[in-house]
């Protein structure tokens, strides 16, 4: 086994000192949320609710008939007052349902629960996660569930939970390990519980000394392995875990479940803890909010819905007009044009950054250096990709130089010295190819 030791990668900057050894804070309850019936990889939910209507915190507002799709909940108690297309941190705009809040934050009676969990059948727990719309809170938001029944042909013996977390500025998962660390436990128990699996590895990345510490200390070695993994990005992407871990290769169009593993985030075992032993369903998550224009950075609990601008206000507010805000990591975050997008179910990071962070700089053509080639965690040729892909040739970047491999970690656009927009090529390319594959649906 490698066990943690990578070839591949970058050494960007961690800017982690300002949140790091910060503990989590309760926001206040905003006066009113948003709440995107879309959060998750699959179908939207449709909602069940209608203008007008009282609403408790936990009570289920939409959901969806499709095979991959996620409940929504309320985040708090009040009044639906608009049901409409609002902004949204990934998709622009988003059908969402608009609660104010009558500030009793009144919890629906089925969230009053103590389960025993062992003493639940595995079916009862798989609906339990199910009902309580929980999805990979790392970022992919992909509903849990469907991880957690895969289909009899997929033979899965190993289970890892990614307590990586190498994406800059980020230290979510971090002050999770050290605060709510029974809850961690107790789900991966559940999560291993519910895939039959012996093998549980759990990756933190080295230089999270403290977290290694207090996991080892709860966690049994005899019920997971505690692995100590290289501090490098992008170490906490899916595929990279699993070969860094148990060399193991996904290969190009299959999923994790293809080479005997399923992988989850240690956020996501919190709520799944919190969903079966407390009937808690996903209406909140962890949010680390910094950046050089942020006044004063924080690790936040926050409510699904709540304004990217409630939250920038809880924290002092901006101390100089940002020049970039994005919703997650630097690296692979989404830059956002208001600050009246909410938090959604895979919100990590809140980032706004001041111009000599950004550092804009106008790109050059390719030089063809290879440094791009040289990172690549998934042993592609960026330089082609994004060459392809800035005119259009998405066919071309897709057969020819494997367009769908890509992460868009940002290792490339990260080391390149012409400054190229590598990763914004390449998601424009994937869209041009997801459009083409719609409309051959469609006929």
């Amino acid at each position: 086994m490698l066990f943690g030791r990578v070839k591949w990668g970058i050494h960007p900057k961690t800017h982690k000192t300002a949140t790091a050894n910060k503990p989590i804070e309760n926001m206040e309850l905003p006066r009113q949320v948003i709440i995107p019936v879309r959060m998750h990889i699959g179908a939207p939910a449709e909602p069940i609710v209608k203008k007008g209507d009282k609403v408790k915190t936990g009570q289920l507002i939409a959901n969806s008939s499709a095979p991959v799709s996620s409940n929504v909940h309320s985040s708090v108690s009040g009044t639906v007052v608009d049901i409409s297309d609002k902004p949204h941190s990934i998709y622009g705009q988003c059908l969402s349902i608009i609660i104010e809040s009558d500030g009793l934050d009144q919890w629906a009676e089925e969230t009053s629960v103590q389960r025993d969990w062992k003493m639940l059948r595995n079916d009862q727990v798989f609906e339990i996660i199910k009902n309580a719309g929980i999805v990979g809170m790392g970022g992919a938001a992909f509903p849990s569930h469907i991880k957690l029944c895969p289909p009899k042909d997929k033979k899965i013996d190993t289970l890892i939970i990614n307590a990586a977390e190498c994406e800059p500025f980020l230290t979510v998962d971090h002050r999770i390990m050290l605060e709510y660390t029974l809850r961690v436990a107790t789900g991966i128990e559940i999560i291993k519980n519910l895939l039959s699996v012996e093998n549980v590895f759990i990756g933190i990345e080295d230089n999270k000394v403290d977290a290694i510490k207090v996991m080892r200390d709860v966690i049994d070695e005899n019920s997971a392995k505690i692995v100590a993994i290289t501090t490098k990005y992008p170490h906490g992407a899916e595929k990279i875990i699993i070969k860094s871990l148990l060399n193991r290769e996904v290969a190009p169009g299959k999923l994790p479940m293809d080479v005997g593993v399923v992988v989850q985030n240690v956020s996501t075992a919190v709520a799944i803890c919190d969903a079966v032993v407390r009937g808690t369903p996903l209406i909140e998550r962890i949010v680390t909010v910094s950046g050089s224009a942020i006044n004063i950075p924080k690790n936040l609990k926050v409510r699904i819905g709540t304004t990217f601008s409630d939250v920038i206000k809880f924290c002092g507010g901006f101390k100089q007009t940002p020049e970039k805000l994005i919703m997650g990591g630097p690296m692979m975050g989404i830059a956002q044009y208001t600050t009246e997008v909410s938090v959604i179910k895979g919100t990590s990071g809140i980032l706004g950054l001041s111009k000599k962070d950004v550092n804009q700089v106008d790109q050059s053509a390719c030089i063809r250096c290879g440094k791009c080639v040289n990172c690549c965690p998934m042993n592609l040729n960026p330089s082609m990709l994004g060459i392809l892909s800035e005119k259009g040739f998405a066919d071309e970047a897709k057969n020819d130089y494997n367009l769908l491999d890509c992460i868009e970690c940002g290792c490339c656009s990260y080391v390149c010295p012409a400054k190229r927009h590598i990763v914004q090529y390449v998601r424009y390319a994937k869209r041009l190819v997801a459009e083409k594959a719609a409309e051959k649906g469609n006929k």
